[in-house]
């Protein structure tokens, strides 16, 4: 495994030289980061996690890149790898720096939450992230804070990851769409530029810090002709007045004022200057006439004979579909037998993924999904019918991403579980070890109906469907004149993927609520 780290890391580096981009040839790159919060899965692996730490520290040193070397959340990481901060406040929340040739430095400032499908949005407002970027350059003497995200992203195709919605970190100063995202776009210019003025004090000033009173504190860097002060109100609920160097000044709740020579104030954490936007989209094509749509009933498959491959146990998912595709079919034969009485029955499925679509004999009989921070596994138990003599069970596992964190990823377990009937007054008949068919995708997938394959299905009117939870559809639309971002308006939507012009847009998932009761990803 380290060795071919290695070759990776030492791969890269090489093709950053190549080209020129570290800041001793003239380039960009100021800092290289080894690593990425390991820290978090560390004790899983005892002894030889520390050993991995201290082994990859001098991995990166021995690639002399010219720039410092950083690991994020790794309070030990070792000389010289300077060890930084990721979180919402990290002006708290930071242990510092484990060493003091090293400086503070604040690697990924939070700029929202990223969302997941089931939950409201949680946006941070301009005054907090402020707030919380002003507080570490004051208390940490904080001498760099990179924003994650400052501009954000789209999670095109299937890369998000478990349950995270295709947009990512919309409300990030520039969103999803490379809009500014005001007034926190325009908030943080001003502190940026405030903090750009005082650098000669931040960088050369002696640094001293005393308390303003119960919860108020004050933070000065002086050199001989330049002075900045931060004074800090951490009450979020009172309006303090404070004494500061014969200047009395009455701050705002959770708030930080920026006093340049000490004396003028220069900028307002809580003082929100810029003019409040919004996000607006017109409607340039209504797709909403279904005479323009086209369906094609994705099949239910029921021959054991023709499944890909075929296997006594209950195989996990991600080892079998190779993360090529959300979906997995199960598909098992049950006997019925007339001595077995009530034909009426129950289907009970445990599983590991995400989403689980049952049929019985080419009927569907429902469905169950789990969510982000739920129990682990879900549960089907659903009242089925059943015909006497071989009746064709077909599952559709799907997930819904792959987990994008923690120890020990590799041995984590995805699919099906557990599959009974429970009939009568008898035990449930486990079919775990019966022989089970295979099939890795959808039909629709396989054969790339979203693009050229299209004209090898065959396509219904949109009226003509019968109930039936899975359904590809398809429609044209011309281009959109001008250079703005397009949107697709997917309200009437329950949950899949979308194609256009053969690639993918993402996931959606639009029939999963929050608990406002809106969809989680929405305009």
């Amino acid at each position: 495994m380290q060795r071919h780290m290695q070759r990776f890391v030492a791969k890269i580096v090489t093709m950053m030289k190549h080209e020129g981009l570290y800041y001793p040839q003239g380039g960009p790159i100021i800092i290289s980061q080894i690593e990425n919060e390991y820290q978090m899965v560390e004790p899983a692996f005892g002894s030889s996690g520390r050993r991995y730490v201290r082994w990859a520290a001098a991995t990166a040193v021995s690639l002399q890149t010219g720039v410092p070397w950083m690991m994020c959340k790794q309070n030990d990481a070792p000389d010289p790898v300077i060890n930084t901060c990721n979180g919402l406040i990290c002006g708290e929340t930071f242990v510092g720096p484990n060493s003091p040739d090293k400086p503070a430095l604040w690697t990924e400032n939070w700029t929202s939450r990223y969302l997941i499908y089931g939950n409201d949005t949680k946006m941070r407002s301009p005054e907090d992230i402020a707030f919380a970027v002003t507080l570490f350059i004051a208390r940490m003497k904080g001498s760099f804070v990179s924003y994650y995200m400052y501009h954000g992203g789209t999670n095109f195709g299937r890369f998000a990851s478990s349950f995270v919605t295709t947009n990512y970190y919309d409300g990030a100063p520039l969103d999803e769409y490379g809009l500014i995202w005001q007034p926190t776009w325009e908030h943080l210019r001003e502190l940026h530029a405030v903090v750009k003025q005082s650098s000669e004090p931040l960088l050369f000033g002696s640094y001293s810090n005393f308390s303003l009173g119960q919860e108020q504190e004050a933070h000065v860097f002086e050199t001989e002709s330049k002075c900045v002060a931060f004074l800090v109100n951490l009450d979020q609920h009172k309006t303090p007045k404070v004494e500061f160097r014969n200047i009395s000044l009455q701050m705002a709740p959770k708030s930080i004022s920026i006093l340049s020579d000490c004396r003028t104030v220069v900028f307002e954490t809580a003082k929100v200057n810029a003019q409040h936007g919004s996000r607006t989209a017109t409607i340039v094509q209504a797709l909403d006439n279904t005479a323009n749509w086209k369906a094609f009933i994705e099949p239910v498959p029921q021959d054991l004979s023709k499944s890909m491959y075929t296997r006594n146990q209950l195989l996990e998912q991600l080892a079998t579909t190779k993360d090529e595709t959300d979906y997995l079919w199960y598909i098992v034969s049950y006997e019925n037998r007339e001595s077995d009485g009530d034909p009426l029955a129950r289907l009970y499925v445990e599983s590991l993924a995400h989403i689980l679509h049952a049929f019985v004999n080419n009927k569907y009989v429902g469905s169950v999904h789990g969510s982000h921070d739920g129990p682990r596994n879900i549960v089907l138990n659903t009242r089925i019918s059943l015909m006497e003599g071989d009746n064709m069970i077909s599952l559709l596992s799907v997930m819904v991403g792959s987990p994008d964190s923690g120890a020990h990823l590799e041995r984590r377990l995805f699919g099906i579980q557990k599959v009974g009937i429970e009939q009568g007054k008898q035990p449930r008949h486990l079919l775990n070890n019966d022989s089970w068919g295979y099939q890795v995708g959808l039909f629709g997938e396989e054969n790339k109906i979203y693009m050229q394959g299209a004209k090898n299905v065959e396509w219904i009117a949109t009226n003509n469907l019968t109930d039936h939870p899975l359904i590809w559809y398809k429609t044209t639309f011309a281009t959109p004149a001008g250079n703005d971002a397009v949107t697709l308006d997917l309200t009437g939507m329950g949950k899949g993927e979308v194609w256009v012009n053969g690639e993918s847009i993402g996931r959606y998932w639009v029939s999963f609520r929050a608990p406002s009761g809106q969809p989680s990803q929405s305009l």
